[in-house]
This record gives structure tokens, sequence and C-alpha cells, in this order.
């Protein structure tokens, strides 16, 4: 039942936000409590991926199926795990300052004991992945400035 979304301008290409998002098999690299990622099956437009989540005590296992529509949008379909449900997506918007990112995520554990304990801490953590992802960027794409039309002054940039 946690619930989150989120909307952010980030100064990168839809493409290279797309691209990031949808390399799972890295997520282990800069994602906090993501421990293990296997890609199952991938095409052009679709993979199958397991993700091992640990946090303390905690050790979780889940496959998705994640549909891949470039460069815009990648939504994440729940398949079999220690959930009841979850839906994720992620919507990738051109806008004059570079790329608005909509994120979403909304499950819940099939475990009470584990829907608990992620209920004390889900909005931080969901908080802390978002800047991770964000961080990521920085990371692989550097500090640019957000794309430029013509005839338009060049944004100052803030650092």
């Amino acid at each position: 039942m946690p619930t989150h979304a989120e909307t952010r301008v980030l100064r990168y290409t839809p493409e290279q936000m797309f691209d990031m998002v949808a390399d799972v098999r890295r997520y282990p690299e800069f994602l906090p409590w993501c421990v293990g990622a296997r890609i199952l099956s991938r095409t052009d437009g679709e993979l199958v991926a397991d993700l091992t989540i640990g946090f303390k005590m905690f050790r979780e296992t889940f496959r998705s199926r994640v549909t891949l529509e470039r460069p815009d949008h990648i939504h994440v379909a729940y398949e079999t795990g220690p959930f009841r449900y979850l839906n994720n997506h992620w919507r990738f918007r051109p806008v004059a300052d570079g790329t608005e990112v909509d994120f979403f995520v909304d499950f819940e554990f099939r475990s009470r004991i584990l829907q608990m304990a992620i209920g004390v801490v889900f909005n931080e953590a969901v908080r802390l992945m978002v800047r991770a992802f964000e961080r990521r960027a920085m990371v692989l794409y550097g500090r640019t400035t957000a794309p430029v039309a013509p005839g338009t002054p060049a944004p100052s940039a803030s650092r």
C-alpha cells in the first residue's frame, strides 16, 4: 500500500535517462538495498529481470517484466516474489531545461512483517533511491547543461 510519486526536471536528455533506468543489470552498483540483478531475457522492447533487495536481516528476490518504450516510458509489471502487487513506471518528457522525469511506485508485501518494516522507512527509502538515480546520471553523463533551443540564452550553471 505504500505509494510514492515524484516528478523532477533533470538536465539530461530523455534518451540518457531512459538508457540509465533501462540498464537494470547495473542497479547493484548504485541503488541502495539492491544486492543483485539478473537479466533473464531482453529484446528492444522488453526485459525480464530478477532483482534481489536486502535490508538488515531481510533478503528477497522478485521477478519483473519491464516494458521499454524508447525514449519516453518504462513500465515495470511484477511477476513473482514477495509482493502482493508492484506497480512502477518511469516517464521521460523533454522540457526546456532537460527532461521531466515522472517516477511512480506502488506496492504491498505479502508478509505483514515486511510490510510493517518498510512502512516505517518507505518515504525516506524511496527518496534515497530517486537520489541514487540522479547521482548515477551525474556519474554517467556529467553535470551537463540543458539542451538550448536556437536563439535562447544558455542557462547559468549552478554547482
